[in-house]
């Protein structure tokens, strides 16, 4: 009898996901039938994007996970009738167009390339960047994706430091945790990137007074989740000098609404949700191998805390 695979996304990613998952379960080696319409208590596996149509959990009598297509699940961890593993999608290709797109950035602002583009009526005033081993940047959340980007800045010489809630080692990175730790490495980040899950207990990291903290003309990077940052607070101390600049990719609500102040702030950079996507192609091998382990009684990979919501 065939593993039956619930695919429950918005119809549009149908066509995105079809062939790449069947392919990726078929070199698994599983029998699998793969179907946006299947009886709910017929179902296996789910593979669930938040913004599907299914909210309740309660039919699926005989599922035995959930698969999240979203690196993020702080809109499905809270849900009352979900009483079975739920697993975050960690996907190889996500963290690799994560890792790009922040160090781009990273050293955009590193090397001032910004302030580098002349105009024909701006003064010839040529200037000698710092050294990556002179610019201290810090990465809060260090998690996997987290951790990606700590290990590329590493290799380009920069002093980094990551911050996470609870202790991590990571070869190469001062690592910091807890409120202390927090305060430590926002007094250092001339850079700050910001990959920490949303969560009650992250909401507003970067607030009036955490902000503070950070060294007169600080850049802020967010591409991990909008709830992190208190607007105000960002957009008062951009308009003090005390932040020099802003690259904000997340927001509380998308699309940015037309009127936020972000637009027309000359010191915000605002991109449109790009940092990352999922990749059909490398999430539906990390979903393949999920109900492999599933169907052996291995563990899942990537399983959601639901004590900590990520």
């Amino acid at each position: 009898m065939p593993i039956n695979v619930l695919f429950a996304a918005r119809p549009d990613r149908w066509d995105t996901y079809e062939h790449p998952l069947k392919s990726a379960i078929g070199q698994a080696g599983l029998d699998a039938h793969l179907s946006m319409d299947i009886p709910a208590d017929k179902v296996d596996y789910i593979v669930y994007a938040p913004n599907s149509d299914v909210q309740d959990f309660a039919p699926f009598t005989r599922a035995k996970a959930v698969l999240n297509l979203w690196a993020g699940v702080e809109n499905v961890v809270g849900n009352q009738t979900l009483n079975i593993p739920l697993a975050r999608m960690v996907d190889p290709g996500l963290t690799k167009g994560m890792v790009e797109w922040v160090t781009g950035h990273v050293l955009r602002y590193h090397l001032g390339i910004d302030i580098d583009i002349l105009r024909k009526d701006t003064l010839w005033e040529p200037r000698t960047p710092p050294l990556a081993q002179e610019r201290s940047v810090v990465v809060l959340g260090l998690g996997a994706l987290g951790h990606a980007v700590t290990q590329s800045l590493v290799n380009l010489g920069f002093d980094v430091t990551g911050w996470s809630r609870s202790t991590k080692d990571i070869q190469g990175v001062r690592c910091l945790h807890g409120t202390d730790g927090l305060r430590a490495a926002l007094g250092r980040a001339e850079i700050a990137v910001l990959l920490l899950p949303d969560t009650p207990a992250t909401e507003n990291t970067l607030n009036a007074e955490t902000l503070a903290l950070m060294p007169k003309g600080a850049r802020i990077i967010n591409p991990g989740r909008g709830p992190l940052i208190d607007d105000d607070a960002l957009l008062a101390a951009l308009d003090k000098g005390h932040i020099g600049h802003a690259t904000l990719d997340v927001f509380r609500v998308e699309p940015l609404p037309s009127d936020h102040p972000y637009w027309a702030h000359p010191n915000v950079t605002v991109t449109p949700h790009i940092a990352a996507e999922t990749r059909a192609s490398t999430a539906s091998q990390v979903i393949a191998e999920n109900i492999r382990r599933g169907e052996i009684g291995q563990k899942f990979l990537h399983l959601v805390d639901r004590t900590l919501g990520y």
